[in-house]
């Protein structure tokens, strides 16, 4: 996934921004609720992690606007402020989790897991496509029982897929999916992980419409 975390604390915003990197995810890190707007007026993320008390406002007013707009991209709260008052405010607001500071950065992969699953479609992790079976939640897949181990961008190729099964995803948001902002992009990347992909799941799990994109048929 392509995560947006919103955190002005420099050394709990590195720890998160490594902890969900090492998952498996492509992360942008702002400090400010004016570089996040601009982040996610050109950007589709796959999910926020938003801090609340933020140098130039209020993490709430990113969220209500984001609402406001019909923006339904999942937003888990991350803050230090554990009133239930906020944390009702907060979810009236239309954030879909709330995690309060201080927490184990393990349940905090836990949380995001949770919430793409629920915004795949799917309460349930296992998710059968065919001979196919991915677990969101463990990151685990298996090929006619057998395990298959996928690379960091191949789990965010799938998963992007997957999220928009049986529609199809153009190159552009693959790219935004792979890729953080400041990583180069070869030319020829998602052609090479979508071959990676078919190579380990199978010729006919990623589908190509000429022109227009890949898809995983529902």
């Amino acid at each position: 996934m392509r995560v947006l975390l919103v955190e002005d604390d420099r050394v709990l915003g590195a720890a998160m921004r490594d902890h969900v990197t090492a998952s498996g995810h492509a992360v942008d890190w702002m400090q400010r609720l004016d570089d996040a707007e601009l982040a996610l007026s050109t950007v589709n993320y796959s999910l926020v992690l938003l801090d609340l008390n933020l140098p130039d406002g209020r993490g709430l007013d990113l969220l209500r606007g984001l609402r406001a707009r019909g923006s339904d991209v999942p937003v888990i709260i991350t803050t230090a402020m554990d009133q239930v008052a906020i944390r009702i405010e907060g979810l009236n607001s239309g954030a879909d989790d709330y995690l309060v500071k201080p927490f184990d950065l393990s349940e905090l992969t836990a949380r995001i897991a949770a919430v793409a699953r629920r915004y795949g479609g799917s309460a349930s992790p296992g998710i059968v496509i065919g001979a196919v079976v991915v677990d969101l939640g463990r990151r685990t897949v298996t090929v006619d029982g057998k395990p298959e181990t996928l690379t960091a961008r191949e789990w965010r190729l799938l998963e992007r897929l997957l999220a928009r099964r049986g529609a199809i995803v153009t190159k552009d948001e693959i790219e935004e999916a792979l890729y953080a902002f400041g990583a180069e992009i070869e030319s020829n990347a998602v052609e090479v992980y979508v071959s990676r992909l078919r190579k380990k799941l199978g010729r006919d799990f990623v589908v190509t419409s000429r022109g227009l994109g890949y898809q995983v048929p529902a």
